[in-house]
């Protein structure tokens, strides 16, 4: 066993580990974080959500935030770039029974970045501490905010803008280690939230390309951070926190899962995005998760190509027990792990 890494502790609250899931547009719905807390994340943020709260009655900002049905920590992440309206947002998540309110100034899309928010806001100190000044004194539940590196490669500005969120009252940073004009493409930089780290007493999360507990380890040995954030390493992968945590923790290999693991995890998930959404949004929700899990499975291109004709979910949930019958029946066990 290694020396215990400090705890990471958020306002009131204490997290059980060192690894959260990365708020993701369209992924992370109420039960795709409660899936991730269960198999490990320590905390797990919730998909972006406009500070316009004019717009929350919509079915689909609606599903945006609901919270966990397993007692997990509600980390509600709004955007926008009006300093009133997203202090009324968050004091009105806080009314709803947000634990914890997350701030985006990562964003790099362009819907978003059209409307001076996400990693829009970088550009503007002057904005981003009065968005973080009103938003903190709004509530009394913690805030958080996730940044990247800089608008550009020429122009990383993270520590500044991470030394403005300490100042202002901002209890933990998560800093995905690419600029806004570097989006998802090209190597991740980490030597900005080392410096940020270093300039900081708050904790530092790392984000970006951490898709092995390996690597994990090794960004964190790098940059000092105290924790990382999983995003597209958890597609099809909820026991990547489990995983790491464990390595984290003992320095060893975990057991990766099963068949049988992967077929009950796989359809439990899919059941509960039916509930959610309704069979409709549900059946369209569920094919693109069930790409992800199947993908390493022989015979998967195949089957997914026939999946995503389907058009209800007893007709998906039937194809998904025929096809992971039948690779178990084939193979003759049920405990190879993958």
């Amino acid at each position: 066993m290694k020396n215990p890494r400090p705890a990471i502790t958020i306002g009131r609250h204490q997290l059980d580990g060192h690894v959260i899931l990365a708020p993701m547009a369209g992924i992370t719905d109420q039960p795709f974080r409660d899936l991730c807390v269960t198999h490990g994340a320590s905390l797990a943020v919730s998909e972006m959500l406009t500070c316009n709260s004019s717009l929350w009655d919509s079915r689909k900002n609606r599903t945006r935030y609901i919270h966990s049905d397993i007692g997990a920590l509600n980390s509600i992440q709004i955007a926008g770039s009006d300093p009133e309206m997203m202090a009324d947002a968050a004091r009105l998540h806080a009314d709803l029974g947000a634990d914890i309110i997350d701030i985006n100034m990562g964003c790099p899309a362009k819907k978003v970045l059209k409307k001076a928010a996400g990693s829009a806001l970088l550009k503007n100190k002057d904005l981003v501490t009065k968005i973080l000044k009103e938003v903190v004194n709004a509530v009394d539940i913690p805030v958080t905010l996730k940044i990247r590196t800089g608008w550009s490669p020429e122009s990383r500005n993270g520590v500044e803008i991470a030394r403005i969120a300490e100042n202002e009252g901002i209890q933990l940073l998560t800093v995905h280690g690419r600029t806004r004009e570097c989006r998802f493409v090209g190597n991740v930089e980490y030597d900005t939230i080392r410096d940020i780290k270093d300039a900081l007493t708050i904790p530092v999360i790392a984000n970006g390309d951490i898709t092995s507990p390996e690597r994990a380890q090794q960004v964190m040995d790098y940059t000092g951070a105290d924790g990382v954030m999983i995003g597209r390493g958890a597609y099809g992968n909820p026991w990547i926190f489990a995983q790491i945590k464990h390595y984290l923790d003992t320095g060893d290999t975990p057991a990766a899962h099963t068949l049988v693991d992967l077929h009950g995890t796989l359809l439990s998930h899919v059941q509960n995005l039916h509930e959610l959404y309704g069979e409709g949004k549900g059946v369209l929700f569920a094919r693109k998760h069930v790409s992800w899990y199947t993908d390493p499975l022989e015979g998967a291109k195949a089957f997914r190509a026939t999946f995503n004709s389907l058009k209800s979910a007893d007709e998906q949930v039937k194809a998904l027990n025929t096809f992971f019958d039948s690779l178990i029946s084939e193979r003759e066990i049920s405990d190879e792990h993958f």
